[in-house]
C-alpha cells in the first residue's frame, strides 16, 4: 500500500482525540508488526499525552523489541503483549516463516529490564500445531511474572490453510493445565476485555483464556478498530467499516469524526459471522 494511503501520526491522533470524550480511554497499537513503522515511539508519546487517555498498549511479535523497549517505556507505553506461538526454535521459525525465537526472548528480557510488568504472552492454540506445548507455556508462569494468554484460533482469510486449521477449545486447555496444579480464578478487572484469568497455585504469573470460537463474547465486546488506511471496524468478522480517512482529508470538523466513531460503535453486532474473509495482517492482528 502506498505510504500516502495510510494515516499519518497526526491523523491517528485526531481520531483518538475524538474518541476519548465517547468513553474510549484505552488504546492498543497492533499490526501486522507495529514496530516496523518508522517512529512508533513518537506516536506512542503523541497518544499517551492526550488528555483523558489512561493506557496505551502495544502488541508485537518481539523481533524488534530489544531495540525499542526502553524508548517505548520512556514514550509513555503502559503495557506490552508479545505474540509467541511456540517455545521450540524450529517450530517457531516454521510458524513465523523465518522468525528467531532467541531474538524474541532477548526482546522480552529487554522489556522486563525497561520496567514493563506484567508482560502478556499471546499463544494462539491450534490443533496439530502447538497443542503439545500447552503445559510448557503454562509452566512459565510458575517461575516468571508473565500473563500467558491462550487464544482460540480464529479462521481469517480466504485461504486453504485457514480452512484446514482448527482451534483448541479453551475448556480443553484448562483441563490440561490443571494437571500442573490447582487453577484459581482471578477477579475480573473492569473493562478488561474477553480474557478469563486464572493462576496456578503458588505461581508468580497468571493465565488468561480467550474463547473466541467456543464461547462467544460478542455481547460484552467493548472494542473497535482503526485500520492503518483509515477505516473503523466494529467487528473483525462483520466486513463492515466506517471511513474516517476521507473525513480527515476533507477537513471535517472534530464533531463529524466523533459521529463516525459513534456510528461504528452502534454497528457492533450481537453475534459475529463464522469467518472473516479479510487477511488479519491487513486489518490489524
Amino acid at each position: 500500500m502506498p505510504h500516502s494511503e495510510i494515516l499519518t501520526f497526526e491523523e491517528i491522533q485526531s481520531v483518538v482525540a475524538a474518541a476519548i470524550p465517547l468513553g474510549i480511554n484505552k488504546l492498543r497499537l497492533t499490526g501486522g508488526e507495529p514496530l516496523v513503522r518508522k517512529g512508533v515511539p513518537q506516536l506512542v508519546e503523541m497518544l499517551a499525552k492526550l488528555p483523558g487517555m489512561q493506557e496505551v498498549y502495544l502488541t508485537t511479535n518481539g523481533s524488534l523489541l530489544d531495540r525499542f523497549a526502553l524508548e517505548l517505556k520512556r514514550s509513555g507505553l503502559t503495557r506490552l503483549n508479545v505474540s509467541l506461538d511456540s517455545l521450540k526454535p524450529d517450530r517457531y521459525r516454521e510458524i513465523t516463516r523465518g522468525g528467531d525465537l532467541a531474538k524474541v526472548w532477548k526482546g522480552i528480557h529487554a522489556a522486563q529490564d525497561a520496567g514493563f510488568t506484567p508482560i502478556k504472552l499471546n499463544v494462539v492454540a491450534i490443533k496439530g500445531v502447538n497443542e503439545d506445548e500447552i503445559e510448557d507455556f503454562a509452566a512459565l508462569t510458575l517461575e516468571h511474572p508473565f500473563e500467558v494468554r491462550f487464544i482460540e484460533y480464529m479462521p481469517f482469510g480466504p485461504t486453504e490453510l485457514s480452512r484446514k486449521l482448527s482451534h483448541l477449545p479453551a475448556d480443553e486447555i484448562r483441563l490440561r493445565i490443571e494437571k500442573l496444579g490447582n487453577l484459581q480464578p482471578l477477579p475480573r478487572r473492569s473493562m478488561s476485555g474477553p480474557a478469563e484469568r486464572y493462576q496456578l497455585e503458588g505461581a508468580q504469573g497468571s493465565l488468561g483464556f480467550i474463547a473466541a470460537m467456543s464461547h462467544s463474547f460478542c455481547p460484552t465486546c467493548n472494542r473497535i478498530r482503526l485500520t492503518a488506511d483509515g477505516r473503523l471496524l466494529s467487528c473483525l468478522f462483520s466486513g463492515q467499516s466506517v471511513d474516517v480517512k476521507s473525513l480527515l482529508r476533507t477537513s471535517a470538523p472534530a464533531a463529524r469524526i466523533s459521529e463516525a466513531i459513534q456510528e461504528a460503535i452502534n454497528a457492533k453486532p450481537d453475534v459475529r459471522n463464522e469467518r472473516c474473509e479479510g487477511y488479519m495482517s491487513s486489518i490489524g492482528g
